[in-house]
């Protein structure tokens, strides 16, 4: 869930004005009015120290709206032009983050740090147990060296005033690959070669200075034209809105879509594929085993074939392929483990696949919890466009739409029970474990959430060839909880699990293989 506080607000509301300036008679200039309506002359100002600067940022987020960086931002270039580009454009690129250095604080360095709490107490825990050096007493205080401090916080636990802090930069502490970091001006700069899309500086960040580059233009241009337009809803939709998926089905189409397919219908197909893969992937193993054993014995217990099975193991474990944010982190940080990695499809792969087969010529929309889906989409031919789920509730509200006013609609396709709970940690894995006739082969092990120390983790598994505890079966997500965790999430994560397992309660079982 995106943790923004007050900068979600005015995320949504500036959302909201995009699209009702685009539904209007002069697009461009009422697009252009947006920071003035927002901060009118003589209003007072909340958050920044003038109303130019709050009009100045409120110009950066509605730029990111519009679907454009940032950092290529001419000052001089009015946000009707903006508007007018958007509606010129063709195709996006694949950069899905952008960071409004206007709004960025530029916050302090990530460091140890003494506080006027010190004491100076005669014991000196925090120099004792500091096992570097980097802590002196100086006119009867702390103080710490930085040069040689490695931030291990031994002397923040030690202090028994705890006057010792660790003072952290919200986006740099949350990015677990340290694709964000301060350039050369001081502010918050993304790395996208080594950006993963996880989201987690968006939901970290305290001003709501690293957005997504929304693709609601996109869309809406995509509505007006003769094309059929599809949308297809990520399962932890169903714990996001009010009313259940049946309604919202009707809302969605109400807001200028044809058709709605849940992607559940294609986690049941991952489901199901994961399993088999996995037998096959066990299989092998077993027979691997089997030989191993036998020159073993046939040497009499004596011989080479230990060391021959430590450079020759392949899979005693398979991970999941569902989370696009875990994707992209095997691919740009993680090569070691993808032998391990499931070659299934996403459920987003199979649910496109089967909406371009059905509709060849339709406009496909993926909507979504988190940016690591936009990721995705822009590598997966049959997706056209990612909206999240915030650019939905603003476009429902641009709209006036109340889903609990919807009449309900049912799906072409109803996904199982154990499909629509893919959207939450353990539910993957509960998948496959209940397509197969026999669920106890599969030991799981719950990766909730991708950060340092879990990567180094899954670092240790690919290295060992081995997961800890037996587990052979290791579910992925990129954000903690599962997709309802997502920085596009608008629920909390209890309320969000409960609207869920109340749909799910009302499903059939996933087959078996």
């Amino acid at each position: 869930m995106n943790n923004a506080g007050q900068a979600i607000h005015l995320k949504k509301e500036i959302l909201v004005r995009i699209i009702k300036a685009f539904f209007s008679d002069n697009f461009e200039e009422n697009t252009r009015l947006i920071p003035y309506a927002m901060r009118p002359k003589g209003m007072e100002v909340p958050y920044r120290c003038c109303v130019y600067k709050e009009r100045a940022i409120i110009k950066d987020r509605a730029i990111a709206g519009l679907g454009f960086p940032i950092e290529e931002d001419d000052e001089t270039v009015s946000l009707g032009t903006y508007a007018e580009k958007a509606i010129k454009r063709d195709e996006l690129d694949g950069r899905n983050l952008t960071v409004l250095q206007a709004a960025c604080k530029g916050c302090s360095t990530n460091r140890i740090y003494v506080t006027d709490l010190c004491q100076g107490c005669v014991a000196r825990p925090c120099q004792s147990t500091c096992k570097f050096g980097a802590i002196s007493i100086i006119d009867g205080r702390s103080v710490i060296d930085d040069s040689k401090c490695k931030k291990c916080k031994m002397c923040v636990n030690a202090c028994p005033y705890n006057a010792i802090v660790k003072i952290t930069v919200p986006c740099e502490e949350a990015c677990p690959v340290g694709a964000i970091k301060k350039d050369e001006t001081g502010f918050a700069s993304i790395n996208h070669e080594e950006c993963i899309n996880c989201g987690r500086c968006i939901s970290a960040c305290p001003f709501g200075a690293v957005h997504e580059k929304s693709q609601i233009i996109d869309i809406l241009k995509a509505m007006i034209s003769k094309k059929k337009v599809i949308a297809m809803i990520a399962p932890s939709i169903a714990g996001q809105f009010p009313g259940d998926i049946y309604k919202l089905k009707s809302a969605i189409i109400k807001a200028g879509f044809d058709d709605v397919y849940e992607v559940a219908q294609g986690a049941d197909i991952t489901a199901n594929n994961e399993a088999k893969e996995f037998m096959e992937r066990m299989a092998k193993v077993n027979e691997k085993n089997s030989e191993w054993l036998s020159e073993w014995a046939n040497a009499g217990g004596y011989g080479e074939s230990e060391e021959t099975k430590d450079e020759e193991k392949i899979q005693n474990f398979m991970t999941t392929s569902c989370c696009a944010g875990y994707n992209q982190l095997v691919k740009k940080h993680l090569q070691e483990i993808k032998p391990y990695v499931s070659d299934t499809g996403t459920p987003l792969y199979y649910t496109a696949e089967i909406v371009k087969k059905a509709e060849p010529d339709a406009i496909t929309v993926f909507i979504s919890p988190c940016v690591a889906k936009r990721a995705e989409g822009f590598d997966n031919k049959n997706v056209d466009y990612v909206m999240n789920y915030e650019e939905l509730g603003a476009l429902f509200v641009a709209k006036k739409i109340e889903i609990l006013e919807c009449d309900g609609e049912k799906y072409v396709v109803e996904a199982s029970k154990q499909a629509r709970c893919f959207g939450y940690s353990g539910g993957v894995a509960d998948s496959v474990k209940a397509s197969l006739q026999d669920e106890s082969v599969i030991k799981p092990c719950i990766i909730n959430g991708l950060n340092k120390d879990n990567i180094k983790q899954l670092k240790k598994f690919a290295k060992t060839g081995e997961c800890e505890g037996g587990c052979n079966l290791i579910e992925v997500m990129c954000c903690e909880g599962g997709c309802i965790g997502g920085n596009a999430t608008m629920n909390n994560q209890k309320t969000a699990k409960k609207l869920i397992d109340n749909l799910a309660n009302n499903s059939k079982d996933i087959p078996k293989i």
